[in-house]
């Protein structure tokens, strides 16, 4: 599909209508008046998950979550099936965990679909079900096999992040305070994924990793979730010369909705927006997009959730996969956007500051889906 078609498609492409199940998750209507762009707007979350927070590990999903995910508005979310942190398990558990959703697709054809080219957006938007862009967080999986990129991507994998938060064979990432870059196996698997198409992400990578992967890459590259360090100087978060390397190469970057948009204390969605207008004075607003590192269902914060949460946190910190600013008493969510429509939410602030239409309808999906197109399909 050319290029042109395809950016008509998006624009044009029908729109299923959305249902509500709560109070708390609002309707299709309110959507719309909120930000009248939003129900034909291509909205993808480029990193996400629609199963439910702290839900057990492969479950089915529920007749909720099936709901939030009708009543999000969303386009595509992009998935992460891989494992981090550890090339013992990661390799069996990414299998695992692309059989479960592709299981969940099959068993929900008319929530979901499987996005494995760029007309799958399209197709998802003009069906209303959501589409699905499975995705590394790590490149462990791959273990020292460049061969095993064809064998994901045979799977369905069309995003490749290069590295989690620790060194791997690839390269260093954030918590590395040695910054060493691609390593020449590294540097190999950036041009095998640019052979095969795949989109490669730098979230999470180290400055140089960040940097090395931008200046290696034929085509244009990701950073799929992650803040301004402008702002908020935490690893997590992407230095100005990184966001302009990556936008002059024609890349993307998603903003989150982390821990991580604030120096202390708990970001809220002002944060978000401070982050979201930083990058576009940055990069343009041809380049930047939302990667919220969530669930698509609203956390419920219940006793049982603080104690989980926190938990966690120090499980993380066991494993040495946990990043400075993670913290027990702040939520890996933004409050006040802790609902189902939170991208129309977004979309509603950024009207309200003076953002025009079309700028709000890029950040909101169409950059993202541009530039899948073009590595794709190219």
């Amino acid at each position: 599909m050319h290029r042109r078609t395809f950016l008509s498609l998006l624009g044009t492409a029908a729109v299923a209508s959305l249902s509500s199940r709560a109070i708390d998750r609002a309707p299709a209507e309110a959507q719309a008046a909120a930000w009248p762009g939003y129900r034909q707007a291509v909205v993808i979350d480029s990193n996400g998950d629609p199963s439910l927070y702290g839900s057990e590990d492969f479950a089915p999903l529920s007749a909720a979550v099936l709901d939030d995910v009708r009543a999000s508005g969303l386009t595509a979310v992009s998935l992460t099936v891989s494992g981090v942190g550890s090339y013992a398990r990661n390799y069996d558990e990414t299998i695992r965990n692309i059989a479960y959703w592709n299981a969940q697709i099959a068993a929900h054809p008319d929530v979901f679909v499987q996005v494995l080219h760029a007309a799958d957006i399209v197709e998802a938007k003009r069906s209303g079900r959501l589409g699905l862009i499975y995705d590394f967080q790590d490149a462990t999986p791959l273990s020292e096999d460049l061969d095993r990129v064809d064998t994901f991507r045979n799977l369905g994998v069309r995003i490749f992040q290069l590295t989690y938060n620790r060194r791997n064979l690839v390269g260093d990432g954030c918590l590395e305070s040695g910054n060493a870059g691609l390593s020449e196996f590294g540097r190999k698997l950036v041009a095998r994924l640019n052979e095969r198409r795949a989109l490669v992400d730098v979230s999470h990578a180290g400055e140089r990793t960040t940097l090395e992967a931008i200046d290696a890459s034929t085509v244009p590259i990701a950073i799929s979730h992650t803040g301004c360090a402008a702002l908020a100087p935490y690893p997590r978060n992407k230095t100005d010369n990184e966001l302009r390397k990556l936008a002059v190469k024609g890349g993307y970057v998603g903003i989150y909705l982390m821990p991580f948009l604030r120096s202390q204390g708990q970001p809220m969605a002002d944060d978000l927006i401070r982050h979201l207008e930083h990058a576009i004075d940055v990069c343009g607003e041809d380049h930047v997009g939302i990667g919220t590192d969530g669930t698509i269902s609203p956390v419920a914060v219940t006793p049982e959730f603080k104690k989980k949460f926190a938990d966690e946190i120090i499980e993380r910190r066991k494993l040495g996969i946990s990043a400075p600013g993670e913290d027990p008493n702040v939520y890996t969510f933004i409050p006040d956007l802790n609902r189902v429509d939170r991208f129309a939410r977004i979309a509603e602030l950024l009207t309200g500051r003076k953002h025009s239409d079309a700028r709000i309808e890029k950040i909101l999906g169409g950059n993202f889906a541009r530039l899948v197109h073009n590595v794709w399909e190219h």
